[in-house]
């Protein structure tokens, strides 16, 4: 244990006659406080800012990466649009317009005559606005058998404008039956009757200055 006695008699203003373990001793002391003094005034403060940087990096990665997906997924979001527009556009040619309306309500009454089939009653209610669309109500009353009746229901199904058979009643009527139906057709409106409609659905002056 000589060793801790030379330690305690050193002289702090001679360092160069230390013994060696105090030397050593000194030295690690010294080591340890330059690394906390750099830990605590100078790399902190850089560490922080690393930790900051990482961050942000992790951050910029995942917006990368969601960017990178939306870019893949664009052409397929394309694609289905384009799809859906033409699925649209094949579901409006299915639609009559103003002036095709007569022609289908004679197409309608033919499918009927084809069949073999009375009309009692063929009575086109006023149309219907609706949005961007006018519903065309006909009332229908005819008579036959059967099988004419089912022939003129797929008929009608099958007309290249959309028509629909409604509140369908049949009831004997001696040897026949007589099928009471509510038919309906859509058209979409022209430009003008949307104007027109939009314009309608504007308060007028007097009303608007009675809601102030």
């Amino acid at each position: 244990m000589n060793w801790l006695d030379d330690i305690k008699n050193i002289n702090p203003k001679n360092p160069g006659s230390w013994p060696w373990p105090a030397k050593l001793i000194s030295c690690v002391i010294i080591c340890l406080a330059i690394l906390i003094g750099g830990y605590v005034f100078d790399w902190q403060g850089q560490l922080e800012t690393l930790s900051n940087v990482k961050l942000e990096e992790d951050k910029l990665k995942e917006t990368f990466l969601a960017k990178k997906q939306q870019a893949i997924n664009l052409d397929i979001i394309k694609k289905q649009l384009t799809e859906t527009q033409q699925s649209f556009g094949a579901l409006l040619k299915q639609l009559p317009n103003k002036s095709e309306m007569d022609a289908l309500l004679t197409d309608i009454n033919q499918a009927g005559l084809g069949r073999g089939l009375q009309f009692d009653l063929f009575r086109p209610s006023p149309e219907v606005v609706t949005g961007v669309f006018a519903e065309q109500p006909i009332a229908i009353r005819v008579t036959g058998n059967y099988d004419d009746l089912g022939k003129f229901a797929s008929d009608i199904s099958q007309l290249p404008r959309i028509v629909t058979l409604n509140e369908i009643t049949i009831n004997p009527t001696g040897t026949q039956l007589s099928m009471d139906t509510m038919a309906k057709t859509y058209r979409y409106l022209d430009e003008e009757e949307l104007a027109s409609q939009k314009k309608s659905s504007k308060p007028t002056g007097a009303t608007a200055g009675a809601k102030k």
